[in-house]
């Protein structure tokens, strides 16, 4: 055999390999969205059946049952879900623009702004204990997050000067987080009749989820996860390098600009209806890529799905467990993931 031949020997068996491990992680991802599918629509129904007093039948017969597992239950679960589903989609494409994977969605102070605006929004309600019950108030609690989390992030884009430079973004993104926290700190320290009502919502919430909530979060996903498909081919450029995405001919600037429109929508849209969720956006896309190694594509979208079931999880645990009772589900997502976390350092450690 000559060196030619030898060389196309070569290309073919490295062709070879690669079509096979094309075909491995193709397995893998039908086998994680299979999994990830099974396992939401199972909590879904687990999390049907979780009433005030544990497990409970889903239908007895009466109307009254229809209603609180039609109208409270089901579009609650839907909604925790749906809001998991935004964050860990929102961390894959933080973690794809900052090719950090300890990037959070919450790096542009979105989540402490939206802090900031429902704090402000109690005190002008002259919110007391009970005050912020009610569609209405509960729907303009929801906006005041929504427009303090986007505020938060344009100041963010203000301080760096647009989307040029990712480490004056990241920097600038912990610089508002801190200040909003300071801001809502104290706001509360000057009105503390609104610590009770703040309580449910830095400790995280499904509970002020209904129908009008989760069809909010399901519009929202689907735009979001759209843009975030188109701009999945920018994000694999990206991980080859800034040099190497503008040497494709890509549009840096640009495509910035769509991330960090697409995870403040994200953030933004989940925080204001579920509050301060921690660790889901951080631990989703880990766990995707502890089992495959998928491209951007594919990643966004099961990064959603790890999302939706770590969060619709977390929420059927935190009604379940303590039973009458119920534990903040964001006290919980923090616990699990921070648990998660540490063993994963710990793993790799070793």
């Amino acid at each position: 055999m000559n060196s030619a031949d030898k060389t196309l020997e070569t290309g073919r068996t490295a062709a070879s390999r690669t079509d096979a491990w094309l075909d491995a992680q193709a397995r893998r991802v039908r086998w994680f969205t299979g999994a990830a599918l099974a396992a939401s629509l199972l909590l879904l129904l687990l999390g049907a059946a979780v009433g005030s007093l544990g497990w409970e039948p889903l239908w007895d017969g009466t109307e009254a049952a229809r209603a609180i597992t039609w109208d409270i239950r089901v579009p609650r679960s839907l909604g925790a879900w749906l809001a998991g589903a935004l964050l860990g989609l929102a961390g894959a494409l933080a973690q794809g623009l900052f090719r950090n994977p300890l990037a959070d969605p919450y790096l542009m102070g979105s989540s402490t702004g939206a802090a900031f605006g429902v704090a402000v929004l109690l005190v002008a309600m002259g919110a007391a204990p009970g005050t912020a019950a009610g569609a209405l108030a509960q729907l303009g609690l929801a906006g005041a997050g929504f427009l303090g989390a986007m505020a938060a992030v344009l100041l963010t884009l203000v301080l760096a000067r647009g989307v040029q430079h990712t480490l004056r973004l990241l920097l600038a993104g912990v610089i508002v987080g801190v200040v909003f926290g300071a801001l809502a700190a104290l706001v509360m320290l000057w009105s503390p009749d609104v610590l009770r009502a703040m309580q449910a919502f830095l400790l995280g919430t499904t509970g002020l989820l209904g129908w009008t909530g989760t069809l909010l979060l399901a519009a929202m996903g689907a735009l979001v996860l759209a843009g975030a498909l188109v701009l999945s081919p920018a994000l694999d450029a990206l991980a080859l390098g800034e040099a190497a995405a503008a040497s494709l001919g890509l549009s840096l600037n640009a495509v910035r600009r769509g991330l960090v429109g697409a995870i403040a929508l994200a953030t933004g849209a989940a925080v204001a209806q579920v509050g301060l969720i921690a660790f889901v956006g951080l631990v989703a896309p880990h766990i995707v890529r502890s089992a495959v190694r998928p491209t951007h594509r594919a990643l966004l979208a099961l990064s959603a799905l790890a999302g939706g079931v770590l969060l619709l999880a977390a929420d059927v645990l935190s009604r379940w467990l303590l039973a009458p009772r119920e534990l903040p589900v964001g006290v919980l997502t923090a616990l699990l993931g921070g648990a998660y976390l540490l063993w994963l350092m710990h793993r790799r450690a070793a």
